[in-house]
């Protein structure tokens, strides 16, 4: 830089560090910063607004809507690309700043890298207290920031300018290592961000993150080899790590040489097109009957890239064989240990090579492959019949089993669908056929299952994949949550295709509900009760639906509508003409259609002493289904 060495304020110094940061893997560099997404208030404005309008070159800012929304934003586009690209996001103080953590939560859990940089009360104190600021009168040194601090993997106070560059560049480190990755924080008191400090030369030049990928320990990939070699009935269960590792050409070479199965987690799920024989699809609590039969039966599970969550094993359920033991194969130690399994720590794609190599002549006996073609045959007809949607598609309201089938076919090889909460995670794990050798085509977000993070994060993966067609699947409940990111995609002229499912309020909560005993208490939109109001006819027991129209409120932010009654309208729909800019497509769809069912549980206690005969009745299941559950202890 010309002026190196110069006298920066510590917002300037670090958008110019910010926008000038790469990564590198299997020699390609790229931009790891696409830009700033934010909201300015008192907090950030003078400091971080200033640099930003100085150098919008280094690092485009983005106006958001809601702090929470542009966080999703941030890990959707951060997944979509293989964590191999990011954006920044600022707030200012208080609300702005504490909006960030269930966005910062998701970001963490998912492994996905997102830095923060919320505005912080002065480090000074000389004014406190400020506006929005809280005071904790045993601790001076706590701001509402603190809350950041158990839901990211990286917090730094800037409370001096000297601070700046050890932090910035701890938390660069952070965001690029994919066994540490997630939310990091900078905190930014909002006098610090606009003092000047002399600014080390080496701090502003292009500086490049190398991505190298790890292979796993010799011993371990010898007894790995071992493990499989010794296993009748061998399954791989595939997790994100796959996909971000861009690993799913080397798990279908593995899978196909020695004849495994494959089974997916949320995260995982597209990792092998489920045309291929070995695809078992989804696995666990919304598995498919495919891969959960298998799952059950196995005697070795390899987990690739899983943290192994409780919906991934059904509670600890899924696997049933005696002595079952797992191989895990994950660049964090911490996930490779799960489940007490031979840790396999390493990058996925490496290790998949390795074990191919190491397992040279090796197939699993052919009647497991063959039972794993047969039964994934099997669940493919009960999909085909589950969306078909009735014979002429006139059926109103229809499944939503139907109407993910008609985006799986809009869809095609490129498109994405974009999901997060409800009950359209739990049927698109089922149904969804992935078509994507990438696996880029599936993006649910259910590490988390945040409600509002749909079309936020439909913008971030059309940003990060700007060539691929988005698909947002959303329901009321969750559109209700965080509508007015739809503004910025019209801002933005973001062009991605929002189905917009009505069912008139928590269909995924009112089914676990009636599963439980509850009569689905407290999960319709309707008005409260009043004896002046006219019962539902077609649910005397009710007070009538609101009268609220989604479709409207979109169109109302800016959006292009089309409502859409029946499967066939929906399709037409579907073929319509882009926009410049989001267009929404409003369905109201039956929330009693429930999809196939996968033979999968998952573990939600019900009440042990109740007067209510149907909660009687399902706590008798559960503590049946309860006494399935395993430890997972066998040694390898």
């Amino acid at each position: 830089m010309s002026d190196a060495g110069a006298r920066l304020t510590v917002a300037q110094a670090l958008v110019r560090f910010l926008g000038v940061q790469e990564v590198e893997r299997d020699g390609v560099a790229s931009r790891f910063f696409a830009g700033c997404l934010g909201i300015f208030g008192h907090g950030n404005v003078a400091g971080l607004g200033e640099a930003l309008k100085q150098h919008a070159s280094l690092l485009p800012y983005h106006p958001a809507r809601n702090e929470q929304a542009m966080v999703h934003l941030a890990a959707a586009y951060a997944r979509q690309r293989n964590r191999l690209g990011a954006f920044v996001c600022t707030s200012s103080v208080g609300p702005g700043a504490t909006n960030m953590v269930t966005g910062a939560a998701l970001a963490t859990i998912n492994r996905l890298p997102v830095l923060l940089l919320p505005g912080d009360t002065f480090a000074t104190r000389a004014p406190h207290p400020v506006l929005q600021g809280l005071e904790v009168p045993h601790d001076a040194n706590v701001s509402v920031n603190d809350a950041l601090r158990p839901v990211s993997r990286f917090f730094a106070r800037i409370e001096r300018p000297e601070q700046l560059v050890s932090a910035a560049l701890e938390a660069m480190r952070v965001l690029t290592d994919p066994a540490e990755t997630g939310a990091a924080v900078l905190a930014l008191p909002e006098d610090v961000q606009s003092e000047a400090l002399t600014v080390p030369s080496a701090f502003l030049e292009p500086r490049t993150w190398t991505i190298h990928r790890q292979p796993p320990a010799p011993e371990s990939l010898a007894r790995a080899a071992e493990l499989i070699r010794g296993a009748a009935r061998p399954l791989v269960v595939a997790g994100g790590g796959v996909l971000y590792s861009e690993a799913t050409g080397a798990l279908r070479v593995f899978a196909e040489a020695t004849g495994i199965p494959v089974a997916e987690t949320q995260a995982g799920r597209g990792a092998l097109v489920s045309e291929n024989p070995l695809s078992l699809g989804a696995v666990g609590a919304t598995g498919t009957r495919a891969a959960n039969r298998l799952a059950a039966e196995a005697d070795l599970v390899i987990g690739v890239g899983t943290r192994w969550s409780d919906f991934t094993t059904a509670s600890k359920t899924a696997f049933q064989a005696p002595g079952v033991r797992f191989l895990n194969v994950n660049v964090s130690g911490f996930d490779a240990a799960k489940h007490s399994g031979l840790a396999l720590t390493g990058d996925a794609r490496v290790a998949l090579e390795e074990l191919t190599t190491a397992l040279e002549g090796f197939r699993c006996p052919a009647q497991w492959s063959e039972r794993a073609a047969r039964e994934s045959a099997a669940w493919a007809q009960t999909v085909a019949a589950a969306v078909a949607g009735g014979e002429d598609g006139s059926q109103a309201p229809p499944s939503q089993a139907a109407v993910i089938g008609a985006i799986n076919d809009a869809a095609g090889e490129t498109g994405v669908i974009v999901c997060a909460a409800g009950s359209a995670p739990g049927e698109l794990h089922r149904l969804w056929r992935a078509r994507d050798p990438l696996g880029k085509g599936y993006h649910v977000e259910y590490g988390y299952s945040c409600m509002g993070y749909e079309i936020p994060g439909g913008i971030g993966v059309k940003l990060a994949a700007p060539e691929r067609d988005v698909f947002v699947l959303v329901g009321d409940g969750s559109y209700l949550m965080l509508p007015g990111e739809l503004v910025t995609a019209v801002a933005e002229r973001v062009p991605i295709v929002i189905v917009l499912v009505d069912n008139h309020g928590y269909a995924s909560i009112g089914a676990l509900s009636r599963s439980l005993g509850g009569a689905g208490f407290g999960t319709h939109y309707r008005f409260a009760a009043n004896d002046s109001l006219p019962l539902d006819p077609l649910d005397p027991a009710q007070a009538p639906p609101l009268p609220v129209d989604l479709a409207a409120n979109a169109e109302s932010l800016g959006a292009r509508v089309l409502r859409a009654r029946t499967l066939k309208e929906l399709v037409a729909a579907l073929r319509q003409p882009r926009p410049d800019g989001p267009l929404v497509i409003a369905i109201e769809t039956d929330r009693y259609a429930a999809a196939p069912d996968g033979e999968g549980w998952w573990d939600v206690p019900v009440a042990e002493v109740s007067p209510d005969p149907g909660v009687q009745r399902a706590r008798e299941a559960y503590e049946r289904a309860r006494r399935r559950r395993r430890a997972y202890l066998e040694q390898p």
